[in-house]
């Protein structure tokens, strides 16, 4: 039986790859720390490991002696990370100084996996251009413009240094789906009622289901073609702000809907008075400084060519097939009421 580690599994994406590494058969060890929500990982057969990030020397003894108990684990999805913090430098400790730290371990332990898949994001790419809207392409230069994308930008170049063995790098898109909370508050907007856009000239977005973006994760590790390559990750559809918004109205049977657009200069303003607040209550913000220079950009539309061609995906989950599953979990886990 083939091992998989995956880190951060403790997290929204993070369980939805612990189900999916489960059903296709793996070993599958949780990497996630003691203080940990393991509501969503209940399964009997998951094994957990806490990794010390913080301290090298007792990271690269921990996996040493992991290896010795267990073996090397076959593959490893680098799922850990932050996206908020009170504090920006945190964004480059977590995503880009601890991968540099969990690289080198592998390596100085004999822990190396036969493929190593880091999710980042399409953030490390930044926006598409705003005249044209002409798709992001991998052959574009990076020009990350949220400290989370740069951080996202140095944890990949420290996976592409590193020589000791295969990796791939994912950027998804909007990831959605059941336990989400960012678009999860715009759906809880809607059935309020209101529906407030930012900027005038609406957004051109795209959206990966959680669950595709799971087994997209194992299909880099099952195929061949997928070494040492990176690849967007969408569901292949181009979707406005408003259609998005629309389409949730629908789904939710809100007949009427309180629909605006803010002047960017007022989303900015609430964007850093929120992140005021957060920093004096000691609360992570949805909304904050990084989330308003995501929410001006026009253009998030990418290219997922080389992910058809080389893993051969198909998207099971077209945004409102998606949205209506995820708004199902909401209702009936109490998030939303009926």
């Amino acid at each position: 039986m083939m091992k998989v580690l995956i880190t951060g599994a403790s997290g929204f994406i993070g369980g939805f790859l612990v189900e999916e590494a489960l059903r296709r058969g793996y070993e599958t060890w949780a990497g996630i720390r003691a203080s940990s929500n393991r509501k969503r990982l209940q399964d009997s057969r998951i094994r957990f490991i806490d990794l010390r990030y913080d301290d090298p020397a007792k990271l690269t003894e921990q996996l040493t002696e992991h290896v010795r108990l267990y073996g090397a684990w076959d593959y490893i999805i680098h799922n850990a990370g932050l996206i908020k913090t009170l504090k920006k430098e945190n964004f480059y400790k977590v995503n880009a100084e601890q991968t540099r730290i969990f690289l080198q371990s592998l390596q100085a332990s004999g822990c190396s996996p036969k493929k190593f898949i880091l999710m980042s994001s399409l953030s490390s790419f930044g926006p598409g251009d705003e005249k044209t809207f002409t798709p992001i392409k991998q052959t574009d230069p990076q020009r990350p413009n949220t400290v989370y994308g740069k951080s996202k930008m140095l944890a990949e170049k420290y996976v592409r240094e590193q020589t000791g063995f295969p990796y791939v790098i994912l950027y998804p898109t909007g990831v959605y789906g059941p336990g989400e909370r960012d678009y999860f508050m715009e759906i809880q907007s809607i059935k309020s009622g209101i529906d407030m856009a930012a900027g005038f000239t609406p957004q051109q977005i795209t959206f990966i289901y959680v669950k595709d973006l799971a087994r997209v994760a194992f299909l880099a590790i099952e195929n061949e073609k997928a070494v040492n390559k990176a690849y967007f990750v969408a569901d292949g559809d181009v979707h406005t702000d408003e259609s998005f918004a629309r389409m949730i109205q629908d789904i939710l049977g809100k007949k009427w809907v309180l629909r605006g657009r803010l002047p960017l200069g007022i989303v900015k303003i609430a964007c850093w008075c929120s992140e005021m607040i957060g920093k004096i209550i000691g609360k992570e913000m949805t909304l904050n400084t990084d989330k308003y220079i995501i929410l001006k950009q026009r253009n998030w539309i990418c290219d997922i060519t080389p992910l058809q061609d080389d893993l051969n995906f198909k998207a099971s989950y077209p945004l409102r097939k998606g949205l209506e599953e995820s708004i199902d979990w909401y209702r009936k886990e109490g998030w939303l009421k009926h």
